[in-house]
């Protein structure tokens, strides 16, 4: 749900960094920053993004005119500065450097006949490398999402062997798929910028 935008908060902390409603500002917003991180970025150190762009916005908003018919609601001008701060990160991250490295190898190496295929086929390879690799992952999720969606087993097959429900089976599988598709997503981002 998209957060109202308080002109008059914005005009309250936009002159002073030490002002009293700096605090009104993190309550309103960080909750969004962390989720909108959390979705995008799930490997990142969101907390430390997060405050690079309350730092940023010290410098930023003294000039920035808000116009609600023009800018439309604030949290997506926060959101482009979090995805700005969160890619020179993925930039700089060791484990998307190696990622967009074998990306790059199979992208040259692909046929000139199915490059697209190849190349989403290969991102996705690399994409699900992370989501297993991911700690904040809990491994029954990953186990589950191997059996079903890389093994192809039966959801019913699985569901046993956790010993749960089909649907559990199912919500696992789409939102593991969710995130992968996510991270194939900052992935491509990434590699074009």
């Amino acid at each position: 749900m998209p957060i109202p935008t308080s002109t008059t908060l914005l005009r309250d902390i936009s002159g002073d960094p030490l002002h009293p409603r700096w605090d009104d500002f993190v309550a309103r917003y960080r909750p969004f920053m962390l989720s909108f991180l959390e979705r995008q970025f799930p490997f990142l150190p969101v907390d430390d993004i997060v405050q690079e762009t309350l730092i940023a916005l010290v410098e930023i908003l003294p000039s920035y005119q808000y116009d609600s018919g023009r800018n439309g609601l604030f949290h997506n001008y926060l959101s482009g500065i979090l995805l700005r701060k969160a890619l020179r990160i993925c930039r700089e991250n060791e484990q998307y450097k190696k990622a967009l490295a074998d990306f790059a190898i199979v992208s040259q190496t692909a046929d000139s006949g199915d490059d697209e295929t190849e190349w989403k086929k290969q991102l996705f390879e690399i994409a699900l490398q992370q989501f297993l690799d991911d700690p904040s992952v809990a491994d029954r999720t990953k186990r589950i999402f191997e059996r079903v969606a890389v093994n192809g087993e039966s959801p019913e097959t699985v569901a046993r062997a956790f010993k749960m429900n089909r649907h559990a089976v199912d919500q696992t599988k789409a939102r593991s798929l969710a995130k992968i598709r996510r991270l194939v997503a900052a992935l491509g981002e990434v590699a074009n910028a």
